[in-house]
C-alpha cells in the first residue's frame, strides 16, 4: 500500500466547498449538486481547473502540500442514473475526474495528493434508509474499483452519517488494497445525524475495521458544532486528522432552507481552526466545505503555517 505523505506532515491544505463555490461563485447550475457531470464540457472542466488552481497556489504559496479531492462526491449509481449516467459512463466520469487532478499535479511543485471522493448513498444530511455494512460494500464497490485502477492515492469517503455505510466502504477500499479515509459529519450537538457520537462512532468503525482507516475526519459542521466533544487525551480523538469546516454555523436544516449563501467569517474561521490545531496538534489536514472558497483556505492556511499572525 503507498504511504500517504499527509500521515508525517505538519500542514496539508485541502480545497474548499466545491459545490456551494460552482454554484454561488460561478453561477453553474448542479442539478443534486454533482459536480461531475462538468468534466463532460470544456467549459465545466475549466470552470473545475480554475476551482483547483486556486487551492494548489495557496498551498504553493506557503511551501505546504495539498490533498485534492475529486469532484465525485455524487458519482455512485443512484446518484448518476438520476443525472442519465449508466455504469460505463460513470465509470469514465470517475476516471476523468482523477486524470483532471492529475494534470494539477504536474503543474505545481508541491506534494499534491489526488484522493478519490466516494460521497453517501442517501442524503449527507438526512440518511433516508441505512444499509448494512455487506450492502454498503457493495454499493460503493464499483467507484472504488475505478479509483483503484486509476493514479489516485485514496478514496476519501465525505459526510458520513452512520458507522454501517462507513465500514462498508472501508472494506471495499481493504479489498483494492487501497488507503480510505472516513469523514463523519456531525449536528450542532457534535452527533452524527443518527444520534451517534463521534467517539462511538469511529470506535466502532476501527473495531469492524481492524482499525484499517488510515485517519478519520470531521465534514460539513462548524468547529463550534463539534470542539467541545473531542477529549484532547482520547485514543479516539487522536484518529481525527483532518477537518473540513463549513463556513457558517447554521445547522443542517437551517442550511437546506437558506435561500442565499452563508460564507461565514474567514478570519473567525482560521481563529476557529488554530485553537482547534492548538488543543489537537494531530489535526494536520485541514480545509473547507459548505460556503468555504479559496479566501478561507488561505486565511487557514496563513493563520496556521504562521505565516501571519492569527
Amino acid at each position: 500500500m503507498p504511504a500517504l505523505p499527509q500521515l508525517d506532515a505538519d500542514l496539508f491544505l485541502t480545497d474548499g466547498g466545491i459545490e456551494t463555490t460552482l454554484v454561488f461563485d460561478d453561477g453553474i447550475d448542479l442539478p443534486d449538486f454533482a459536480a461531475f457531470p462538468l468534466l463532460d464540457d470544456p467549459d465545466g472542466r475549466s470552470a473545475l481547473v480554475r476551482y483547483f488552481d486556486r487551492y494548489a497556489s495557496i498551498a504553493e504559496r506557503d511551501g505546504v502540500g495539498i490533498v485534492l479531492e475529486t469532484p465525485t462526491w455524487r458519482a455512485n449509481p443512484d446518484w448518476a442514473e438520476r443525472r442519465g449516467y449508466n455504469s460505463q459512463s460513470l465509470d469514465k466520469a470517475n476516471r476523468a475526474a482523477v486524470d483532471l487532478l492529475l494534470d494539477i499535479r504536474r503543474r505545481f511543485a508541491i506534494p499534491v495528493v489526488i484522493s478519490g471522493c466516494v460521497g453517501p448513498r442517501h442524503d449527507g444530511y438526512h440518511p433516508e434508509t441505512i444499509m448494512s455494512r455487506e450492502e454498503a460494500g457493495n454499493y460503493h464497490a464499483e467507484q472504488i474499483k475505478t479509483f483503484a485502477r486509476t493514479e489516485a492515492d485514496l478514496v476519501t469517503a465525505i459526510t458520513m452519517t452512520n458507522v454501517p455505510e462507513a465500514t462498508g466502504i472501508t472494506d471495499a477500499a481493504r479489498q483494492e488494497n487501497l488507503p480510505v479515509v472516513i469523514s463523519f459529519t456531525v449536528e450542532t450537538d457534535g452527533t452524527l445525524p443518527t444520534g451517534e457520537t463521534l467517539k462511538e462512532a469511529i470506535e466502532a468503525t476501527d473495531r469492524a475495521t481492524n482499525s484499517y482507516p488510515a485517519y478519520y475526519m470531521v465534514n460539513c459542521a462548524h468547529p463550534t458544532h463539534f470542539a467541545s466533544v473531542l477529549d484532547p487525551e482520547a485514543p479516539w480523538t487522536k484518529r481525527i486528522k483532518g477537518i473540513r469546516a463549513n463556513a457558517s454555523k447554521l445547522s443542517h436544516t437551517e442550511l437546506d432552507e437558506a435561500e442565499q449563501l452563508d460564507r461565514g467569517d474567514p478570519d473567525e474561521l482560521a481563529a476557529d481552526y488554530l485553537r482547534l490545531r492548538n488543543n489537537h496538534p494531530q489535526l494536520t489536514v485541514l480545509g473547507g466545505c459548505c460556503g468555504t472558497d479559496h479566501r478561507h483556505i488561505a486565511k487557514i492556511s496563513s493563520v496556521v503555517a504562521g505565516t501571519a499572525p492569527a
